[in-house]
């Protein structure tokens, strides 16, 4: 995991508690024969409509040709004033092609000079919001998630133990804005609705969360939702107030760059 000396010092006893539970977490096991290469993600960034564990989505039709690139996206976690744990989230720039105003985890594509999934997160975090890597600590990965568009995406969960060190800076042609949320409210039922949706005779649930804070409005939905409601059931231990509904449907047997779920 990560070895950030500055991160790791100080920080509430809660957040020392939970680093602590976090590093005996262990994600199911997925086929490392199936992370290389090569399917696109318009765009590179890790937002979509829809997204599910890769343990709970078979590749059962010739995996050897199902080598989805890989990604990873940042959940850093926070202890808020009144206690609570909270989670770092940004709204995509009005101005991109693709997703353009949607919430989003900080995150994005692996790169070559990144040395694994913590190292990915962070520097994209650091792009796109100025979080210095430093700041945080790496504790756990949650298992890979499939993208809309079929790129794999690893979780990295990260602790800030001081928040007021945080000073954001805004990649403008990539965020609109930062904010954070109660990782708890991922588990609740309240202010949530959901669509069902069909892919390959399977039919699926996609999750919506209303969100509000300083008179600001957010929905928090799909891909964002699915992987939230994952760190939230890990972190707390206990699963949601809710269905997931998480389809069993099989990547079809040739996949092309606009092979997507729909």
């Amino acid at each position: 995991m990560d070895s950030s000396s500055n991160a790791g010092n100080g920080g509430s006893q809660r957040l020392l508690a939970l680093a602590q539970h976090l590093r005996m977490y262990k994600p199911p096991p997925f086929p490392e024969d199936i992370v290389e290469q090569s399917i696109e993600e318009r765009g590179g960034k890790v937002v979509s409509q829809v997204g599910f564990p890769e343990s709970a989505t078979p590749i059962a039709q010739n995996p050897e040709k199902f080598r989805p690139n890989k990604a990873a996206v940042l959940i850093c976690l926070f202890e808020g004033d009144a206690g609570d744990l909270r989670v770092i989230l940004t709204k995509r720039s009005s101005k991109l092609s693709t997703h353009s105003g949607e919430v989003a985890l900080p995150g994005g594509k692996a790169e070559e000079g990144d040395k694994d999934d913590g190292d990915t997160a962070k520097r994209e975090a650091q792009e796109e919001i100025g979080l210095d890597p430093e700041l945080v600590n790496v504790v756990t990965v949650l298992e890979p998630f499939l993208s809309k568009h079929l790129l794999r995406v690893v979780p990295v969960v990260g602790l800030l133990h001081d928040k007021k060190a945080f000073k954001p800076v805004l990649n403008p042609a990539e965020v609109e804005s930062v904010f954070d949320a109660p990782l708890e409210m991922f588990l609740k039922d309240e202010n949530r609705s959901q669509e069902e949706r069909e892919w390959m005779g399977e039919k699926y649930l996609i999750h919506f969360f209303d969100y509000e804070i300083e008179h600001k409005k957010y929905l928090i939905w799909g891909l964002t939702a699915g992987i939230l409601i994952r760190a939230a059931s890990v972190v707390y231990q206990r699963p949601p107030a809710f269905m997931e509904q998480n389809p069993k449907f099989k990547i079809p047997q040739v996949v092309t760059k606009d092979s997507v779920m729909r």
